[in-house]
């Protein structure tokens, strides 16, 4: 009868199967007929309907059929993030940088932006994950001084396998490559 997030959703998956939400990355930024949409719906226990050619989650609650576009779904993780990360700072959060996979199209990455948006926060900027990783690293400013360095970030997630090639100079990076399985992790 709550909305659960997390381990706490994760935890009640069994008994509710239909209405428990995952992968909403997996359909942001994409259109219904999307070959991908199409294969992954195969697989999922929760329904996906289309609305004007996009995407939304159908889900019962109390009794109604509610649906929600991946935005809506993505935004309330990020509330969810957002009280964690304030209860941690003590204070507000109102701007945040957020990444995506580097495979993301642009509408993948504005529609990520959108969720932010929706969630009350300034996104500062969306950065790919290799990119993150490579500076959550330190490797902004370790031993890249005297010229161009490349670098192989490999990334095995919860549900995809991502290896990219960047380059990095004077702080720079930019990604040269990227690969995977989307459904390897």
């Amino acid at each position: 009868t709550e909305r659960l997030i997390g381990d706490a959703a994760k935890n009640q998956v069994a008994m509710n199967p239909t209405n428990t939400i995952f992968d909403a990355k997996r359909l942001i930024g994409r259109k219904f007929e999307d070959a991908t949409v199409q294969s992954d719906m195969k697989h999922w226990p929760f329904r996906v309907v289309s609305e004007g050619g996009k995407p939304k989650v159908q889900v019962e609650y109390k009794g109604e059929m509610k649906t929600f576009f991946p935005e809506e779904i993505s935004s309330m993780v990020l509330t969810k993030m957002k009280e964690i990360a304030e209860a941690y700072l003590g204070g507000k959060v109102q701007s945040a940088v957020i990444t995506v996979p580097a495979y993301f199209n642009d509408s993948q990455r504005q529609a990520t932006k959108d969720a932010g948006t929706i969630t009350g926060l300034n996104v500062l900027r969306i950065i790919n994950e290799p990119t993150a990783a490579a500076i959550a690293y330190g490797l902004d400013k370790k031993g890249c001084a005297g010229g161009e360095k490349n670098v192989l970030i490999f990334d095995l997630g919860g549900g995809t396998f991502d290896v990219s090639i960047l380059t990095i100079e004077d702080g720079i990076f930019e990604v040269k490559s990227t690969a995977g399985d989307t459904h390897l992790g």
